[in-house]
């Protein structure tokens, strides 16, 4: 029985929209304390992008 392979180029989208969400509140100095709130999602679908979850 083979295993199938699925397409993880939607997680690989959605990592690279939060790391612009991120690299954004970085550059802004008023939003830079929020940057936090961003990590989560860079680090989560950089993770189901890897397929490590």
């Amino acid at each position: 029985m083979e295993t199938a392979q699925k397409s993880r180029a939607k997680y690989w989208v959605l990592f690279f929209i939060w790391l612009a969400i991120m690299v954004a509140m970085l550059i802004n100095p008023s939003w830079r304390p929020f940057f936090w709130l961003a990590l989560p999602g860079v680090v989560t679908y950089f993770a189901y992008g890897l397929d490590l979850i």
